[in-house]
């Protein structure tokens, strides 16, 4: 007869009579009589063992289904004793939740033998608790809450035997668990066993020592009871609420004097004015403000993701300190802006952030000459483009993780001719500037000329591929004709223009003319990296012969040394 018992992931084999000199891995007593055996472990219970305890309970002091287990040594969960029996009750689920047997199965409520007394039982401690008045001048705290007893006008209920007090509003607002909290979307399942942890919300250990708390045990997550219970942004008439955006507490502005003279809200990065709501940090953080309206508008973004610009670690949403002039966004390269939100590496010395703007996009244009996929960023600071060699500044194609850019314009499949609603002929994709545009003879990349776009009338850089109409001697730049040029684009290194009909109208084709001057551009560059690389060659060879000069002279002055000292004779080694 086999059995499955969830005290053992194999099946269990009954047998009459166990081995006498094996130990029951329960009781640890030797075995006798029936005996429930697993042949693949070598490990035996009594049969007694097993069918004394129930396989599964439900107890009053954890929300979820607890499940029979051989001790492992550990404290107890609600008492806080080591737990010495051959058995216990754990969590069945991932919360880390252990206690005595004695423990789960204690009566739910017990009363006092005073009937004038109303004793009751609460999942928040192990003992019983009774109402009880004491001397307004004594400072005790509620622990669940930690604010004074003295300064609530509820209730407080008292542990005798172990000091612990709690306010009768407390026992009411805690649940014994949170199921999707705003805050991280496990369940989170509330703990009293006294544990040193730090709040993954407010990031405070130093007043959370021992303390009850939420935990997540899947994810390894904590949260203090106030930050677990603390209102959202929206909820009503709420003064003190909490934020997906910001580690702290929010407090509601009450005075005009409070929105300061340079407050901008850190969602929409508008000045705070009043009347708007407007809320502030409660803590150090002086200068993040966020309007009301922006926290309930404001998408709720998870508050850990995994993206491609940063494949080494997760990253996590934070608020970044005012005015950190040291931080850019890792994608576009671009700042932050007082103090916006963003996604930051939690890694220590991984200085990494992401705008959130920029967590939306995503690679997807092929460039087969890298290995990965390419994303369009519309505009960043100074970039160089692998392939011209010129800075670029707007519609740039990037693999963010290698710092390798290209010119949209100079992407083998961008398309070599359109037709833009600024001018009435086609426009070619081709390099600049043009002869008659030079006001000297000199070469054209050396120049002082200004050279501007027809389109916009505005400077552009001289170096950067341009549409042109031979013709009327036009001249577009990128940035004012990408509504064009951009649905044209493929994200691939092969494509076809589907027309109305779905009829393949046209085989799109790298310009000739344009790759060219790219395999020139590239071809040049390795000349001189080549030349460059020669010269750093010779310049090492000149140092190491000066090193090994040093190191014969550093050998002279030991023997030297060593002779006015008196010292034995030292081997003499000054050729290299």
């Amino acid at each position: 007869m086999e059995i499955q018992h969830v005290i053992h992931e194999h099946p269990l084999s009954l047998i009459q009579s166990g081995i006498e000199h094996f130990m029951c891995h329960a009781c640890e007593r030797f075995l006798s009589g029936p005996t429930y055996e697993c042949e693949e472990c070598r490990i035996s219970f009594h049969k007694s063992c097993l069918d004394e305890h129930k396989p599964e309970v439900q107890n009053f002091f954890h929300p979820c289904p607890l499940v029979l287990s051989t001790a492992s040594g550990y404290k107890c969960y609600v008492c806080s004793e080591r737990i010495r029996s051959g058995f216990c009750y754990k969590c069945k689920f991932s919360c880390h939740f252990q206690m005595h047997v004695k423990c789960a199965l204690k009566p739910v409520v017990e009363y006092s033998d005073d009937k004038n007394t109303d004793t009751i039982q609460h999942f928040t401690h192990l003992h019983p608790l009774k109402p009880v008045d004491w001397n307004q001048q004594d400072e005790v705290v509620c622990n669940i809450c930690r604010n004074l007893c003295s300064s609530s006008s509820s209730t407080t209920y008292l542990c005798m035997e172990c000091k612990f007090f709690l306010h009768s509003s407390c026992m009411n607002s805690i649940p014994p668990r949170f199921i999707n909290h705003r805050i991280h979307p496990c369940t989170l399942v509330f703990l009293i066993y006294p544990k040193y942890y730090r709040c993954d919300k407010c990031d405070d250990y130093e007043t959370n020592r021992y303390g009850p708390f939420f935990s997540c045990g899947k994810c390894d997550f904590y949260l203090d009871v106030k930050c677990a219970v603390l209102p959202t942004i929206d909820s009503k008439d709420a003064e003190e609420v909490q934020h997906f955006s910001h580690p702290h507490p929010l407090v509601l502005i009450r005075h005009h004097e409070e929105y300061g003279k340079e407050t901008r809200c850190a969602a929409c990065v508008e000045t705070c004015l009043a009347p708007t709501p407007t809320f502030r940090c409660s803590r150090s953080c002086n200068h993040f403000f966020l309007h009301k309206s922006c926290g309930l508008k404001f998408p709720y973004q998870p508050l850990k993701i995994d993206h491609p610009f940063h494949p080494k670690h997760g990253l996590a949403i934070t608020s970044l300190p005012y005015n950190d002039h040291t931080r850019a966004c890792g994608a576009c390269c671009r700042g932050f802006d007082s103090s916006l939100i963003a996604y930051s590496c939690p890694v220590y010395d991984c200085s990494f952030n992401l705008h959130l703007d920029c967590t939306k996009l995503l690679p997807s244009f092929v460039f087969s000459g890298h290995s990965h996929l390419l994303t369009l960023f519309e505009k960043t600071p100074n970039f160089t483009c692998h392939l011209c060699g010129v800075n670029c500044n707007h519609f740039i194609l990037r693999c963010v993780p290698c710092n390798f850019n290209i010119h949209l314009q100079c992407f083998p499949t961008a398309p070599s001719t359109i037709k833009h609603k600024s001018h009435l002929h086609s426009l070619i994709l081709t390099k600049s500037p043009f002869k008659y545009e030079l006001n000297s003879d000199e070469e054209a990349y050396n120049s002082d000329d200004e050279f501007y776009c027809d389109v916009c009338e505005e400077k552009r850089n001289k170096r950067e591929l341009v549409y042109y109409c031979a013709d009327c001697k036009f001249i577009a730049e990128l940035k004012c004709v990408i509504s064009t040029v951009l649905p044209l684009t493929p994200k691939s290194d092969s494509f076809e223009i589907i027309g109305e009909d779905n009829i393949v109208t046209e085989k799109a084709k790298p310009s000739k003319e344009i790759r060219n001057w790219h395999i020139e551009h590239v071809e040049q560059k390795l000349v001189r990296l080549g030349e460059r690389e020669h010269e750093l060659k010779a310049e090492l060879e000149k140092v190491e012969g000066e090193r090994k000069d040093v190191i014969v002279e550093i050998d002279m002055a030991r023997v030297l040394l060593a002779t006015l000292k008196g010292d034995p004779p030292l081997d003499q080694e000054f050729e290299l």
